[in-house]
């Protein structure tokens, strides 16, 4: 009975390796056969799951322009589970911005700009459509051009006022000279009441009060965890998992962002 039982279990063990070993293999051998694939740039062949992950080497930029010789001046790439079409010669670039532009023109989203749907507002984010051009139409007509910069030249002089007041100030406490001055703070801030006064025609925080500290805080960690790389971005299927926690991270420091931002508002 212990030989009987031994045995099966030897059996199940062997046959979940060789599933784990030889599926993606298969899956890999019948996605190349699609006819789908066929028409794809050339490129160098890659690990199943992984792609060219690993051929990239230490200096993947020296790497992709050594593939050129090989490939031509379109090569495609697979990183994770991203695929990645590498553009090297102007001619082709060309043809590419002019013919080809609406079939490329959305971004690439990270799982970390996904957090409350950040991506769908943000004008540099947003999915090509209806609500980015107008948004792009608003900030080309209304808010980028010469005579609405030359307008707003007293507010923006106020704000930098402003700040150099808050600067001086934080320099002559005795916990300036003490601990120095984080001037960023200083800058992120004056920027905010900078669109307040464009926007809403009034100052949104105060440098020493509770919520602007927060705010900071809060942005601070966005921008931190917006620049971390994320296993999630490579491997789409591992996005539920989260693994690193940056998600999770994100979605309470932009969520507390938004929070103070609407409270001021």
């Amino acid at each position: 009975m212990k030989m009987s039982l031994s045995s099966v279990e030897m059996e199940w063990s062997f046959l979940v390796f060789s599933s784990t070993i030889f599926l993606p293999m298969l899956f890999f051998i019948f996605y190349k056969r699609r006819p789908n694939y066929s028409r794809l740039p050339p490129g160098p062949p890659g690990w199943p799951l992984f792609g060219h992950i690993f051929q990239l080497g230490t200096a993947p930029h020296r790497t992709i322009a050594g593939l050129k010789q090989k490939y031509g001046p379109v090569v495609w790439l697979k990183i994770g589970s991203v695929n990645t079409m590498v553009i090297q010669s102007a001619d082709v670039a060309n043809e590419f911005f002019k013919n080809h532009d609406l079939s490329f023109i959305n971004r690439n989203i990270t799982d970390i700009l996904r957090s409350k749907n950040y991506h769908k507002g943000s004008m540099a984010l947003a999915p090509y459509g209806v609500y980015w051009r107008v948004m792009r139409r608003l900030c080309t007509v209304e808010m980028f051009v010469n005579k609405r910069i030359n307008e707003t030249e007293s507010l923006r002089r106020k704000c930098t006022d402003n700040m150099l007041l808050w600067i001086e100030k934080e320099a002559n406490s005795v916990e300036g000279r003490r601990n120095g001055i984080q001037v960023a703070r200083y800058v992120f801030l004056a920027s905010f009441n900078m669109i307040g006064n464009l926007m809403l025609s009034k100052d949104l925080v105060d440098p020493e009060s509770k919520e602007a500290s927060e705010f900071f805080d809060a942005m601070k960690g966005i921008m931190e965890w917006g620049g971390r790389p994320n296993i999630s971005d490579l491997f789409s299927w591992l996005r539920w998992l989260d693994l690193q926690g940056l998600r999770r991270k994100m979605d309470r420091d932009l969520g507390k962002a938004i929070d103070i931002a609407a409270s001021l508002i």
